[in-house]
């Protein structure tokens, strides 16, 4: 098991528990943080006993509040060498992994927070938590994929107002434009979420996964290419130990035993 300073880890049944645990800073990311959460979804991608993670804020009041602003205060960075060297692979290691990604949003996510949840798979939100696109607060353009997550998920004009206005964009309104797929009640959320996950922990991965890879080329190809690719990724799909044990499920009319394989 990964020993993590900013991370709790937790892999039981098939589903993984990422939890940024830095609560007295509403789970902000600093470097450390942003370092170990690569390095688990690296390990979580090898791990072929995760067949579904689960992404969580530790604490009651916050998913993740973006970038700890404090830690280089009074200091010159580049932004860019930080979004390139740590968010950026981060996003396209979430967007990446051929496993489904569930965001657990407890409170507030914001800033680079808001951007880390809208590229996970789902999202499952609790009535009393929030969304805040938090750069135009400060100066700043969002990032970590931002423009590309929010006119895709919400149209253009609601991702254009929740940029360039920067307001709170509460869980009935993230349910409404599209931002996330269920808003349940506090005291439901991890039930909910981890009904959810163990119900991908027993579906067929490999399947699951090649859906994934499918979505993210449809998003930048035409559908002639598109009915192409399909055609090859099913052939993929046809050949794993999943599709051969569904179609004998199917045949013996009972329930599949997937082993993610």
């Amino acid at each position: 098991m990964p020993d993590f300073q900013t991370l709790l880890y937790t892999n039981a049944a098939g589903v993984l528990t990422i939890t940024m645990n830095r609560p007295e800073s509403y789970n902000a990311f600093n470097e450390q943080m942003k370092k170990e959460l690569n390095d688990a979804f690296k390990e979580s991608e090898k791990d072929a006993s995760v067949r579904c993670i689960v992404l969580r804020g530790a604490g009651e009041k916050a998913f993740c509040s973006g970038q700890d602003l404090k830690e280089h205060q009074g200091s010159k960075r580049s932004l860019k060498d930080s979004l390139e060297k740590s968010y950026n692979p981060l996003i396209k290691k979430i967007r990446g992994i051929e496993k489904p990604v569930i965001a657990m949003i407890n409170g507030v996510a914001a800033g680079a927070g808001c951007s880390v949840a809208l590229a996970c798979d789902m999202r499952i939100m609790s009535s009393e938590a929030y969304m805040l696109q938090a750069f135009v607060n400060i100066g700043l353009v969002p990032d970590n994929g931002a423009h590309w997550f929010l006119p895709r998920l919400a149209g253009m004009t609601r991702a254009f107002e929740y940029a360039a206005t920067g307001r709170k964009i509460p869980a009935e309104e993230c349910l409404q434009a599209g931002l996330v797929n269920r808003v349940v009640k506090p005291a439901e959320l991890e039930t909910v979420t981890m009904e959810l996950a163990s119900s991908f922990a027993t579906a067929p991965t490999r399947a699951i996964g090649l859906m994934k890879r499918t979505f993210n080329k449809a998003l930048r190809c035409d559908l002639d290419e598109l009915l192409d690719y399909e055609a090859y990724i099913q052939q993929i799909a046809s050949e794993t130990e999943d599709a051969r044990e569904g179609v004998r499920a199917f045949v013996e009319k009972r329930k599949p035993d997937f082993k993610g394989k």
